[in-house]
């Protein structure tokens, strides 16, 4: 390698990483202090990089922004991919494990998460953010073909729609982090993080595994005779 070439490659790592430090600071400013809290000046003081080099990488707070959500989605869809489209986990080890993808970020790196959550759903910027709306419905309809997958198999209830499924359960995911990132749960520490995914999991398995509508149907009516209620008896002819 000449002398010219590595010189190259070391302007353009220091490039690369200068941009890295900047939407690392621009994370941690959204999420400290919002969309419409956060100042370009904000960016460049948490990186530590004069203000100007902000506007050399991102045209302004909106691409910003946008970005984080590019980089943020990107990993965590390929994770969420390589759970869905693993043919020898069952049914329910892969939705396990897509709880388990989602609640390893939050506990990784909260504050990305709390950004892709609350500051995108609630910015002007948010509805022009179309990599994030479009990753979340491709993501949702990846996780439909593994339901139909299973349908097909006779892992998942043939009477539901593998669709609404996936929307369900990536519903309750993030709501669930939803309840962690805007302080409804104040205890946040691995144990609760572990505790509210293996509930997630749980409360959406008991209702889409076969068998599952029988048993809580048996137990509603086990309740009720336990609790003194009876059918009312029909009229005699």
């Amino acid at each position: 390698m000449s002398q010219r070439q590595s010189k190259s490659e070391a302007a353009g790592n220091r490039e690369s990483e200068r941009r890295r430090t900047i939407l690392r600071a621009a994370i941690d400013v959204f999420a400290r202090k919002g969309y419409h809290g956060c100042r370009i000046a904000d960016v460049a003081r948490e990186a530590g990089v004069a203000y100007g080099l902000v506007y050399h990488y991102f045209k302004n707070k909106d691409e910003l922004l946008e970005t984080v959500v590019e980089t943020g989605w990107s990993g965590f869809v390929s994770r969420m991919r390589a759970v869905a489209e693993d043919e020898g986990n069952s049914l329910e080890a892969k939705v396990r494990g897509i709880a388990d993808v989602a609640f390893e970020a939050y506990r990784v790196d909260p504050r990305a998460v709390k950004v892709l959550i609350l500051e995108v759903a609630r910015s002007p910027a948010g509805t022009q953010v179309v990599s994030r709306q479009q990753a979340f419905l491709d993501t949702i309809r990846m996780a439909a073909d593994m339901f139909a997958r299973a349908q097909g198999t006779g892992e998942l209830r043939a009477d539901l729609d593998p669709m609404l499924c996936a929307s369900l359960l990536f519903g309750a995911i993030e709501l669930g982090l939803t309840a962690f990132v805007s302080g409804l749960m104040e205890d946040r520490s691995p144990e609760a993080l572990d505790r509210a995914k293996l509930q997630i999991a749980e409360s959406f398995l008991r209702g889409v595994l076969p068998g599952a509508a029988t048993s809580a149907e048996a137990a509603w009516k086990q309740e009720k005779v336990s609790s003194g209620t009876r059918p009312k008896a029909g009229k005699r002819s």
